[in-house]
């Protein structure tokens, strides 16, 4: 648990720096668990995210952009009626819980003043974001609404009276002493993080390893003294915001923490570290909830051209031994007078052998010697003729099996909106039906919508994350003397680079983009090919988002998170 009470405590001197005395502008509900204050602080629109996701809660500045729905939900609504073009009075965090309060300040519908309270409570998957009237401390609403019926201490409902959650009654430990330490602590039981966790209040077990691993061979001086001196850094707000990567899972806190072995990086602020390691994270999961369905329908579509596949390659390995019934027709044609109807075999010699082997001829009892060796020879036919229909089936299942593989591959890079348009493309190609009502010819003519990002050097460089998007941006969007580029024989993204002469590092970090929207996104050196978007052409008949291209060059790169992050936020 990284977002621990401490966490909370730096995180709201940070927020209370950067938005007291703010007004908030605008409220947005991009997601049902997240809630996206603007607000106008110093001099510049700054968001704040509150996220009540079960396995992302948290509550930070972003410079993430969000789409919002067509129809705001309504607690969006109530919200915008409540806080929007009110100020930011006061931020404070309740003791050490993970509960953070707004309190603000506007005027209501009649032009009296208003007073409000936002209470975010970070807790997991009992998170919520609750509206409280400050002046009767009731419950306006909440984003989750809880009963009696599942929490016997309190109902989170509108107009019920507010009630913090039940305190833990744990010791201060930014108030703590050497001896209320080792009051605290049994060191003959061992378990010291354990313990620690237990006895005080806002830290996690993250934070207590630190501890017991700064204390060396923890007893009970070396304990004592690494408990009171990262406190005192904690109260002295001696911050550096870090993501810790190990061989098998990936941390952040507001220090450093050594007794994590792995790769250590600094961010200057919480936010932009938390920015940083939620990138993609909590969109990925939202997906993977909407494309649950799909991606099992795709998945059994992969499957079955992979079998129907290996299917035709024996039919066709079978075919291709053809002249095998050639052969045993001409030998039973030139032994037929040895031949008798009602015989079941027949043995002769193999004239076209050089040793002149004995063959073995298997015959129809019914049929005449004459009938037998027809029957052969139209065998013969038949699998000839067969073979040009089969590498054609062939070819077309393998095509199939591109177009799957190249779906699975966007489905891991995309975004809601884009689940949207790959579901919608699997309806226009006569996969799936349609289950929604009929488009209207509005919906029906919206643009796709293009990732946009920007090189070092501030030139554009757009994506295509699904095949509509590829499509609509190698046919439509790029000019022919602009740089277009896609991993080479990998399912990938289709990227453009809005120049006709970019510098050679545009180019590498186009190319990291389209590493990075690929099917080889964990891979390094991937190669990329990239021509001039009038040597791309789409063959008549092919498959969405497919292309032959030709006058490439290929580059090798190593698509990586943070340069994705820069070139989206330069």
């Amino acid at each position: 648990m990284s977002f621990d009470g401490l966490f909370t405590r730096a995180m709201t001197s940070e927020l209370l720096e950067s938005l007291k005395g703010g007004r908030i502008t605008k409220v947005q509900q991009p997601f049902t668990n997240e809630i996206v204050l603007v607000v106008r602080a110093n001099g510049k629109n700054q968001k704040l995210l509150l996220s009540v996701h079960p396995s992302y809660a948290r509550i930070q500045l972003t410079e993430e952009t969000y789409e919002n729905p067509k129809e705001p939900p309504m607690f969006c609504m109530l919200l915008r009626k409540h806080l929007e073009g009110y100020f930011i009075d006061n931020l404070y965090q309740i003791g050490h819980d993970r509960i953070i309060v707004l309190e603000v300040r506007g005027r209501n519908e009649i032009g009296d003043t208003s007073y409000k309270k936002l209470m975010i409570e970070i807790m997991g998957r009992h998170s919520n974001i609750i509206l409280v009237d400050q002046e009767k401390n009731t419950i306006l609403d909440s984003i989750k609404h809880v009963s009696y019926a599942v929490n016997s201490h309190r109902a989170i409902l509108p107009g019920y009276e507010y009630k913090a959650p039940p305190a833990q009654d744990k010791q201060d430990p930014l108030a703590t002493e050497k001896e209320d330490i080792l009051k605290a602590l049994d060191f003959n039981s061992g378990k010291l993080d354990k313990q620690i966790v237990q006895q005080f209040s806002g830290i996690s077990p993250l934070l207590a390893k630190e501890i017991v691993f700064q204390a060396g061979l923890a007893n009970r001086d070396t304990l004592p003294q690494a408990f009171l001196a990262k406190m005192k850094e904690i109260k002295e707000a001696q911050y550096n915001p870090s993501i810790i990567q190990t061989a098998d899972k990936e941390y952040f806190y507001f220090q450093n923490l050594l007794h994590l072995k792995g790769e250590s990086k600094s961010f200057s602020t919480l936010s932009k570290m938390l920015d940083r390691f939620y990138f993609g994270k909590a969109e990925r999961d939202r997906v993977k909830q909407q494309s649950n369905d799909l991606e099992r329908f795709i998945v059994n579509e992969r499957d079955k051209n992979e079998k129907k596949i290996k299917k035709l390659k024996r039919s066709l390995q079978e075919a291709e031994n053809a002249e095998q019934y050639q052969l045993l027709g001409e030998l039973l044609t030139a032994n037929i007078y040895a031949a008798k109807k009602g015989m079941k075999e027949i043995e002769v010699t193999n004239y076209y052998h050089p040793d002149g082997e004995m063959v073995t001829i298997s015959l129809d009892p019914r049929k005449t010697p004459s009938e037998n060796a027809q029957k052969y020879f139209t065998r013969y036919q038949k699998a000839k003729n067969s073979i040009d229909i089969i590498k054609e089936q062939i070819s077309l299942a393998e095509k199939e099996l591109v177009y799957f593989d190249t779906l699975l591959q966007q489905i891991i890079s995309a975004s809601p909106k884009d689940i949207q348009e790959i579901r919608e493309e699997l309806i226009e190609e006569g996969y799936l039906r349609e289950r929604q009502k009929k488009q209207t010819k509005k919906q029906q003519n919206l643009k796709p919508v293009l990732d946009q990002y920007f090189a070092s050097d501030s030139t554009e460089i757009l994506v295509g994350k699904n095949n509509k998007q590829n499509d609509y941006l190698t046919n439509k969007v790029a000019a022919r003397d602009e740089i277009w580029l896609h991993t080479k024989d990998i399912p990938g993204s289709h990227v453009v680079i809005r120049s006709k002469e970019p510098s050679e590092e545009t180019i590498i970090e186009a190319a990291k983009l389209a590493a990075y929207f690929s099917k080889a996104k964990q891979s390094s050196s991937v190669p990329v090919d990239y021509t001039l978007v009038r040597y791309v052409k789409k063959p008549s008949g092919a498959k969405p988002g497919f292309v032959i291209y030709d006058n490439q060059q290929t580059v090798y790169v190593t698509p990586d998170e943070d340069t994705v992050l820069r070139l989206k936020q330069h």
